[in-house]
């Protein structure tokens, strides 16, 4: 996977301009996703997190991916289509991946770090196959991921300094980075699974 093509296709599918229209309602829904995530954390001391985070990740991948594939124009409802289609798998699957990525952190930072990579497409699957549960999701994203976690991390690594641009501008800028990089991990899991040989 050509990390510069990633990005290329990524900002081609928002629009290829900052204020385009597939860019701003990319922008719309991470930040409700961000908004409701942290209202939910602060309102039910961090229970209320738990209980949204799941399917609104979920949502938020399969919206992205729709756009990845078949260049679908996203809408705001997009976000909450988890919470129809499975919200108890959902959820399940963010809370088994939080404490898994926790108990590998107790040994040490670096294995819960490789492990949180390992997790890293779960969501995506979860959108693709919303009739998994949880350990069927985890077990395929460890398998698509052997030796594919450094590819994720340094196009991870590469977003770093359009953050730091961004915090230069008030951190408002920083906002417009944030859909880029997503779209890149759409396009990152759709490259990811035409190699392993995934089906969706």
């Amino acid at each position: 996977m050509n990390r510069a093509q990633l990005k290329a296709n990524a900002k081609a599918q928002l629009g290829g301009q900052l204020f385009s229209q597939q860019w701003m309602m990319a922008l719309a829904l991470c930040l409700i996703h961000g908004a409701v995530t942290a209202l939910a954390g602060a309102l039910g001391l961090g229970i209320g997190a738990v209980i949204v985070v799941g399917p609104l990740t979920v949502s938020l991948c399969g919206s992205f991916l729709a756009q990845t594939r078949y260049a679908r124009e996203m809408q705001i409802e997009d976000l909450f289509a988890a919470f129809k289609r499975d919200f108890a798998g959902s959820l399940l699957l963010a809370l088994m991946q939080t404490i898994f990525v926790f108990l590998w952190s107790l040994l040490f930072v670096i294995p819960g770090i490789i492990k949180a990579y390992s997790y890293s497409q779960c969501f995506y699957i979860k959108a693709d196959h919303p009739d998994w549960d949880w350990q069927q999701c985890l077990n395929e994203s460890t398998r698509i991921m052997q030796g594919h976690k450094m590819q994720l991390f340094v196009l991870d690594l590469s977003f770093i300094g359009w953050y730091i641009v961004g915090a230069l501008l008030l951190a408002v800028g920083t906002l417009w980075v944030v859909p880029y990089h997503n779209a890149a991990k759409a396009q990152f899991y759709e490259a990811l699974t035409n190699e392993t040989g995934a089906v969706y």
